[in-house]
C-alpha cells in the first residue's frame, strides 16, 4: 500500500522525501519496483503463490463461490495440484474470499395427527449399500418478490444424489408428487426401494401414497416428528438454502428460483465434493458402484 502511495505522489515530492515520512526505506521501494518490472526475480514462493491464487480463485468461482478452504483444497488435489490446506487458507484470506456459512433451518412440515401413515422403516439410519435402496424426500420455501415459492427434492441416500426436484408456487400435493414423478422417470430400476419422508400432509396424501404403491415402493414415515426423523433430507436442503437461496438472492420469482435450482442440482450431482461419501461427487460414487458391480460379474 505504501508503494502505491509513493507511486502516486513521487512526481511531486520525490521518493526520498516521501520515504523520510514513512516507515519504508527508498532502497526497499526501488527493490519492490525492480521486482515489478522483472517478476522472474521474485522468490519461488511468491511466484507459486501468485499461480495458486489464480487456481484457487478459479476453483472457487467454478463451484458457485460457496467452497471454503477445505473444499477448495480437496478440489485442487483432485485436479493434481499438490498444495497444503494451510496454504489454501492463507491465500483465500489474501484474496478476500471465503465459503458460505450455513444458517438456521426453517420448517415447512404441516402434519395431521388424524392421517394414517406408514411405519418408520428407517429409524434414523440413513445408510444404503446400493443406489435405489432408500430415497428421502422433503421440501422448503423461498421468499421472492412475487411471494413464496416451494422447492421439493427426492434424494437417493447411497450417494446423496438428487433424483427428483420441483419448484412451484403452492405446497400442495402436486409439488411433491411432481418431484417423485421426475425421480421415477430418472430411476427406472428401483426394486426393493424404500421412500422415507416426514409427517407432512403432502406425503401422507392418498394420491402420493397410491403412486408409490403403484411402483411397488415401500413407504416410510418418521415417527417422532423432529428434524432427526429426516435428517439427511434436512441436510441437503440446508446446503441448497445456504449455497443458492441465501448466497445468490434476493429472488424475483419462480422462474429465477427454478433456473438457479436447475444449475445447482446439476453441479451438486456431478461436481460438488461431498465429505460423507469420500469427497467425490454423487454421480462419481454411483458410477464407481456400477463399475465394481460389472467387474465382479465379469470375475464370476
Amino acid at each position: 500500500m505504501m508503494v502505491s502511495f509513493i507511486d502516486e505522489h513521487r512526481a511531486r515530492y520525490g521518493v526520498e522525501s516521501i520515504c523520510s515520512q514513512l516507515p519504508i526505506a527508498p532502497s526497499t521501494y526501488y527493490h519492490h519496483k525492480a521486482l515489478e518490472a522483472d517478476p522472474e526475480r521474485r522468490p519461488e514462493r511468491h511466484r507459486r503463490d501468485k499461480w495458486l491464487m489464480a487456481e484457487i480463485q478459479r476453483a472457487w468461482e467454478e463451484n458457485f463461490c460457496v467452497y471454503g478452504a477445505r473444499k477448495i483444497w480437496r478440489q485442487l488435489r483432485r485436479e493434481g495440484i499438490d498444495v497444503a490446506r494451510c496454504t489454501v487458507e492463507r491465500l483465500m484470506h489474501r484474496l478476500g474470499i471465503r465459503g458460505v456459512v450455513r444458517g438456521q433451518r426453517h420448517f415447512t412440515t404441516i402434519s395431521d395427527p388424524a392421517q394414517q401413515r406408514a411405519p418408520d422403516l428407517v429409524k434414523r439410519d440413513f445408510t444404503a449399500t446400493r443406489p435405489n435402496q432408500l430415497w428421502v424426500a422433503d421440501f422448503t420455501y423461498v421468499a421472492t418478490w412475487s411471494g413464496f415459492v416451494y422447492v421439493a427434492f427426492v434424494i437417493d441416500v447411497y450417494a446423496r444424489c438428487i433424483v427428483g426436484w420441483r419448484v412451484a408456487t403452492s405446497m400442495k400435493t402436486e409439488l411433491v408428487l411432481d418431484a417423485l414423478e421426475q425421480a421415477l422417470w430418472a430411476r427406472k430400476r428401483h426394486q426393493a426401494l424404500i421412500h422415507h419422508s416426514d409427517r407432512g400432509s403432502q406425503y401422507l396424501s392418498i394420491r402420493y401414497t397410491e403412486r408409490m404403491a403403484d411402483e411397488g415402493i415401500d413407504a416410510s414415515v418418521g415417527t417422532t416428528g423432529d428434524s432427526y426423523d429426516n435428517a439427511l433430507a434436512e441436510t441437503i436442503i440446508g446446503l441448497f438454502k445456504t449455497e443458492v437461496i441465501h448466497h445468490r438472492g434476493p429472488w424475483k420469482g419462480l422462474d429465477a428460483v427454478e433456473y438457479a435450482t436447475l444449475e445447482w442440482v446439476d453441479w451438486f450431482n456431478n461436481r460438488r465434493l461431498l465429505e460423507p461419501i469420500g469427497n467425490v461427487p454423487p454421480a462419481e460414487r454411483e458410477m464407481a458402484y456400477y463399475r465394481q458391480l460389472d467387474e465382479s460379474g465379469e470375475a464370476a
